[in-house]
């Protein structure tokens, strides 16, 4: 039962970063009619309410460190992440995006050691982690040796990267509680929601709703509010609470890959031998990453949400 629970978060692990490795070209089209505030606020919005009405049960606070936890993991991963990957997308490339905010899981691992006591560091995951940003490295290149780096766009990337770090180890802390994963996750929805107001009235937010008459519009941001958001939160928070936040965020490896293929397909863009070279090296480097983790995953599964 125990091994069957683990392979089913492995799976919805990576069915997670396969959705959401689609998301950079979705966010790119969007920001052509949008503010990256707008994008943030109406796909979290169509996220809660799915949560909502999929789990409509309502928890009252347990304490008032609960409860820091959960405005704190609102703030971190609903918030902050998105409103920096989606400010620095107006600024850098997709695939700069891509591969800055792939190195968020050596930010988790470094926290979780300090932070969390089932999490320790282990040198498969360093060696893993150096395959996998070699990987990640071509893939992004994809045959062309000029980078097109912008230090702000670039910039605001990496603290994306950290502040999902700190998000995925709120979140395993956050599994202790084993509460319903939905109603954990519809939380955190609410005080990200909660967190972006400020945002929206210093920004230059509107409702404008014509603009969801063009079907590209309003496919994406379905897409990323039903998706991207409702259903992918819940997958990805239920697999941290069972695998833990480093051997959970190591998927994260896969979101270039993922991005390449798509761009390909969806945008026509050339996928070149090298790039093909850096995929498989990014694959071997999320196998040598979890090589030892799943000895541990065992005891961690006595903390993991109530399903």
């Amino acid at each position: 039962m125990e091994n069957r629970k683990v392979t089913t978060a492995h799976l919805l692990a990576l069915a997670t970063v396969i959705i959401w490795g689609t998301t950079f070209i979705s966010t790119k089209i969007l920001l052509r009619d949008f503010t990256p505030v707008e994008i943030l606020f109406f796909r979290f919005t169509l996220g809660y309410v799915a949560l909502l009405m999929i789990y409509p049960h309502i928890l009252k606070p347990q304490n008032w460190k609960q409860e820091l936890l959960f405005a704190a993991a609102g703030l971190c991963g609903v918030t902050l992440y998105f409103l920096l990957e989606n400010i620095a997308l107006t600024y850098t490339l997709a695939s700069n995006a891509g591969i800055i905010v792939s190195i968020a899981p050596i930010f988790t691992a470094l926290l979780a050691h300090r932070l969390l006591d089932d999490e320790r560091l282990q040198l498969c995951f360093f060696v893993g982690f150096g395959a996998a940003m070699m990987g990640i490295s071509l893939v992004v290149l994809n045959g062309n040796y000029v980078l097109n780096l912008n230090p702000l766009g670039d910039f605001l990337a990496t603290l994306a990267a950290v502040v999902w770090a700190v998000y995925s180890v709120l979140m395993k802390k956050i599994s202790a509680f084993q509460y319903h994963i939905i109603h954990c996750t519809r939380k955190v929805f609410l005080y990200g929601l909660f967190f972006m107001l400020p945002a929206l009235f210093f920004s230059d937010f509107h409702w404008q709703m014509a603009r969801f008459a063009a079907p590209a519009n309003w496919f994406n941001i379905l897409f990323l509010g039903f998706g991207a958001s409702a259903l992918c939160f819940v997958t990805w928070n239920w697999s941290v609470g069972v695998l833990g936040a480093v051997t959970t965020s190591a998927y994260i490896y896969l979101v270039p890959v993922i991005t390449m293929v798509t761009s390909a397909w969806v945008l026509q863009e050339p996928i070149t031998g090298m790039a093909l070279l850096g995929a498989g090296l990014t694959l071997l480097g999320l196998y040598l990453s979890q090589r030892k983790s799943d000895v541990k995953v065992k005891a961690e599964n006595n903390v993991a949400f109530d399903r």
